[in-house]
C-alpha cells in the first residue's frame, strides 16, 4: 500500500475522532509541533528505528517527549510506532493537515514579496485569491524574496501566480525572443 493512502487513512481517522471531539485546530497545531520534531531530530527517528528497544520503550520514549500532547494524539503515534508506520509520520501530519483545511475552506499559500506584507495586504490577497481556487480564505506565509524586484508571486499548492516585476521580465524576453 501506498505512503500516502495509509498516512490518508491514519490522518481522516483522527480527523473524524478531532471532529467529534470538537479539537481539530488543538490537534492540528500539535501535529505541527510533531511534524517539527521529526523533521530536525534525526537521532529520534534513529531510536524509533533501534531493533535494541522494545516497542514498549519506544512508546514510553513518544509519551515521555510528547506529554502534554492530546490523548488521540498519542494514541495514535502509539498505533504507527505498532504497526512498523512510523516513518509516515511526515505524510501523515501533511495528510491531516489537507483535510482539516478543506474541512474549513482554507488552503495554504505562500506569498513571495521584496518586503513584509501588511494585514491588509495579506487580507485583501487571500480574499481575491481564495474565491479564485473555490475557497473561503487562504493561510498565507510571507516569505521576502528580493529577487522579484517588486509586485509579489504566490504559490497555492502547485498553482502558482505571479505577478512580479522579474516574472514579468521573463515574459517579456520569451516573448521576443519567439518573435
Amino acid at each position: 500500500m501506498s505512503k500516502s493512502i495509509v498516512a490518508n487513512r491514519y490522518a481522516l481517522a483522527l480527523f473524524n475522532t478531532a471532529q467529534e471531539k470538537g479539537k481539530v485546530d488543538k490537534i492540528q497545531q500539535e501535529l505541527l509541533e510533531i511534524k517539527e520534531v521529526f523533521q530536525t531530530n534525526q537521532e529520534l527517528e534513529e531510536l524509533l528505528h533501534n531493533p535494541r528497544l522494545s516497542i514498549a520503550e519506544k512508546k514510553e520514549l513518544l509519551a515521555q517527549l510528547f506529554k502534554k500532547a492530546n490523548q488521540y494524539v498519542q494514541n495514535t503515534l502509539f498505533l504507527l510506532l505498532e504497526k512498523k508506520r512510523i516513518d509516515d509520520i511526515i505524510n501523515f501530519v501533511d495528510e491531516f493537515i489537507k483535510i482539516a483545511n478543506d474541512a474549513a475552506g482554507v488552503a495554504d499559500a505562500k506569498v513571495y514579496s521584496t518586503r513584509e506584507l501588511t494585514k491588509k495586504e495579506v487580507q485583501a490577497i487571500s480574499s481575491t485569491f481564495a474565491a479564485k481556487i473555490g475557497k473561503q480564505s487562504l493561510r498565507i506565509e510571507n516569505i521576502i524574496d528580493s529577487s522579484l524586484i517588486g509586485g509579489i508571486r504566490l504559490q497555492i499548492g502547485n498553482r502558482i501566480y505571479d505577478s512580479s516585476l522579474s516574472g514579468k521580465l521573463n515574459r517579456l524576453q520569451r516573448d521576443l525572443i519567439r518573435s
